[in-house]
């Protein structure tokens, strides 16, 4: 498929971004071209939409089945106070189209299942987990990985939060296929075992700083710069300000 043409505007819109070798006018392009979904338009979320429409990807689609309420307003910075009660994906949209009008948003205002993930992600060249349930990250990573997909992943604790890219159709440099979702988490925790959102709590920055972390890593996927975290995960700290990676491999 051709990459699609710059328009005038959009050359002066991403001129920060052609400017680097790392991207340029082509990765530019390849932004415009890119098909992303988005699950979860919470505190996720919101920068990972807020910064890939800014960065210019071209279509963008969003699953959630849930509304904005008063207290998602501390970290999920894509809604706000006049949006309560609305469906979190046509708030999401709103904002996108405000932010840049030459991002496309498609809605999908459900929770996925076993019965409708293939058919929603096979529209899309790359998924983004944004959610905060286990069942449903599972049955993400699994169609992803039947797909051929890749899945930008990441989570949060209360001043903690976790980010790595998942793609094991790939091989590694040594040509060993690169692990997946289930070689880092074999299985889910005990349901109970770790709190929600709402019984631990959250510090809204935090949401930040992962989310953006993962709009990086989308970049990087469909620009070809850098070094993706596939097959590392990346620990951020808030308390102590600081990061560290985890290698992992693929098991037998």
């Amino acid at each position: 498929m051709d990459e699609p043409h710059l328009s005038p505007e959009e050359v002066a819109r991403y001129a920060r971004h052609i400017v680097l070798k790392e991207i340029s006018g082509s990765g530019q392009q390849q932004l415009k071209a890119a098909r992303v979904l988005v699950l979860g338009a919470g505190g996720l979320g919101s920068p990972v939409l807020s910064y890939l429409a800014a960065a210019g990807v071209g279509l963008l689609g969003v699953v959630d089945d849930d509304k904005v309420s008063l207290s998602n307003l501390q970290r999920q910075i894509l809604h706000d106070s006049a949006n309560i009660g609305m469906a979190k994906t046509e708030s999401a949209a709103q904002a996108i189209a405000r932010l840049n009008p030459h991002t496309r948003v498609i809605p999908h205002t459900l929770r996925l299942t076993v019965d409708n993930a293939v058919d929603i992600l096979t529209a899309y060249d790359m998924v983004v987990d944004g959610s905060d349930n286990f069942e449903v990250r599972y049955l993400l990573a699994d169609t992803c990985e039947a797909l051929n997909i890749p899945l930008v992943t990441a989570a949060v604790g209360r001043f903690d939060g976790s980010v790595t890219v998942v793609a094991p159709y790939q091989q590694d440099a040594k040509g060993r296929p690169c692990p997946r979702f289930r070689d880092l988490f074999p299985e889910a925790p005990p349901p109970g075992l770790v709190p929600s959102c709402s019984e631990a709590g959250v510090v809204g920055a935090l949401t930040g700083v992962i989310g953006t972390l993962q709009a990086m890593e989308v970049i990087k996927l469909i620009t070809g710069a850098g070094e993706p975290l596939i097959g590392r995960l990346l620990l951020y700290d808030g308390l102590a300000a600081s990061f560290q990676t985890i290698r992992y491999s693929r098991k037998e």
